[in-house]
């Protein structure tokens, strides 16, 4: 759908630069995603790997991030094993309703009640991200969280349109479950894609 560098905004490695290579298509269908646009991937242009890693090599950065949509909808094993020898560290969010494909350095998993994920995620999750959008994601949260490696990462991220009401709910959270962290969507506060 669009590649673009930026800064990672959210999750573990917020703050790092990162090239975003966003795939078209999506079935997850999560009423506040911010990029609804890219759910139908036939509206979007199809482009070859050579042209996507040197795309990706014009910037300094070396982390590539994957993402969509829901990109395990696409076999990512070619895509990933050419940014890995051009020297990227190779980093994907997804849902998890997929079986994952692809060498990946990190695997951010941000799973949604709307489809169930995949069992394969829970042993390859290095960073479990659950947006909370209400009281009841706590719950969902922990259920996910008790499928995973005890080393992964755990944030919870307030749900942009809902981050005043979320945000202190999430706080208060983390300081009674310590093993969480806060994730925020930085990039939005600092008006950056």
């Amino acid at each position: 759908m669009e590649s673009f560098y930026t800064l990672q905004g959210e999750g573990f490695h917020a703050g790092k630069s990162a090239y975003f290579i966003r795939l078209g298509g999506c079935e997850v269908g999560c009423h506040w995603c911010d990029v609804k646009e890219s759910w139908d991937a036939s509206l979007h242009p199809s482009f070859g790997i050579d042209s996507i890693v040197a795309g990706a090599l014009q910037y300094p950065g070396r982390m590539a991030v994957i993402t969509g949509g829901e990109p395990l909808m696409h076999d990512l094993t070619d895509l990933t094993a050419a940014l890995q020898i051009a020297g990227f560290q190779t980093n994907i969010e997804t849902s998890g309703v997929y079986a994952v494909t692809g060498s990946w350095d990190w695997i951010c998993f941000s799973p949604k009640k709307f489809k169930e994920p995949h069992s394969d995620i829970y042993e390859r999750a290095d960073e479990l991200k659950v947006i909370i959008y209400n009281k009841s994601d706590f719950e969902f949260a922990e259920e996910h969280a008790s499928r995973l490696q005890t080393d992964a990462q755990l944030l919870l991220q307030p749900e942009w349109s809902k981050r005043d009401v979320m945000l202190p709910q999430i706080i208060d959270y983390v300081k009674d479950n310590p093993k969480w962290r806060v994730s925020l969507q930085t990039h939005k506060y600092m008006n950056i894609p």
